[in-house]
C-alpha cells in the first residue's frame, strides 16, 4: 500500500513538472506577440509636435476648442494619417511683449514646427512697431535656440486704414520681412476671404465664427503641408 501511494506521489510530481515548460512556453508566446505588435505600433512621443503660438485667433474666442483652426489643422493631418500632434498655443488677448514672456514656459515640450500668429493686439493699441518686431524676433530666437532644426512658419496680418498708412504699410510688411530674415514660411493674411464678411465672423466683427475658421484652417493648410 505503501508503494502504491509512493508511485501515485511520483506520478503526480513528474506531472507537475511536465507541465510547467508547456505554462512557460505559451506565456513567452504571448509576450513574443505583444513585443511584436508594440514595435510595429506608433509610440506616443514618436510623434512630431506643431505649436499654434497665438492670441484669441487662435484660441478659437468664442468657440468651442474644437472649432478653433488648429483642431481643424489636427483633424485634416489625422485624415491623412500623418504622425503629428496639434498644440493650440493660443492666449486671448497676447500681446507680442506677453508672447515674449511665455515663450519659455511652452517650450518644455518639445516642437518641430512653430506657427507663430502674435500681432494684432499690438496694432489694435497703437504700440511701437519696432518693440512688437523685437519681440517677435525674441520668441522666433527662442524656439530656434531649443531647437534649431525646428520648421517655423508665419502668419502673416494687415491693419485697417484708420490706423493711416504709414502704420498699415509697416504693419504688413513686418510679417514677410520676419519670414525672410528667418527663412520661414509665410501665410500671408490669416484671414484672407474671412475679414470684413460679416456672416463668417462673430457679433464683433473681429473674430472668425466656427464657418470663418474653416477658411482660416485652409489658409493655414496651403502653407503648412509642404512643410509636413
Amino acid at each position: 500500500m505503501k508503494s502504491v501511494f509512493c508511485l501515485f506521489c511520483l506520478s503526480i510530481f513528474f506531472l507537475a513538472c511536465n507541465s510547467k515548460p508547456k505554462q512557460s512556453s505559451e506565456n513567452k508566446e504571448v509576450s513574443d506577440t505583444k513585443k511584436k505588435e508594440s514595435a510595429q505600433q506608433p509610440k506616443k512621443e514618436d510623434k512630431k509636435t506643431i505649436l499654434f503660438f497665438g492670441n484669441s485667433l487662435t484660441a478659437g474666442y468664442g468657440l468651442d476648442k474644437e472649432d478653433a483652426f488648429p483642431a481643424l489643422i489636427q483633424d485634416k493631418i489625422d485624415s491623412l494619417g500623418l504622425d503629428y500632434t496639434v498644440v493650440n498655443g493660443g492666449l486671448s488677448g497676447e500681446t507680442s511683449s506677453g508672447g515674449k514672456e511665455r515663450i519659455n514656459w511652452v517650450l518644455r515640450s518639445p516642437v518641430d514646427v512653430f506657427i507663430l500668429e502674435l500681432g494684432p493686439n499690438d496694432m489694435l493699441r497703437g504700440l511701437n512697431l519696432e518693440e512688437t518686431k523685437k519681440n517677435l524676433s525674441a520668441i522666433l530666437d527662442a524656439v530656434i535656440a531649443k531647437n534649431s532644426a525646428v520648421k517655423i512658419i508665419i502668419a502673416g496680418m494687415t491693419a485697417p486704414p484708420n490706423m493711416g498708412p504709414e502704420y498699415v504699410n509697416e504693419f504688413t510688411q513686418m510679417y514677410p520681412n520676419l519670414a525672410k530674415k528667418y527663412s520661414a514660411g509665410l501665410v500671408p493674411f490669416l484671414l484672407e476671404d474671412v475679414a470684413g464678411i460679416p456672416e463668417l465672423n462673430l457679433e464683433d466683427q473681429k473674430h472668425p465664427n466656427a464657418e470663418g475658421q474653416k477658411i482660416v484652417a485652409e489658409n493655414v493648410w496651403a502653407v503648412l503641408e509642404e512643410y509636413l
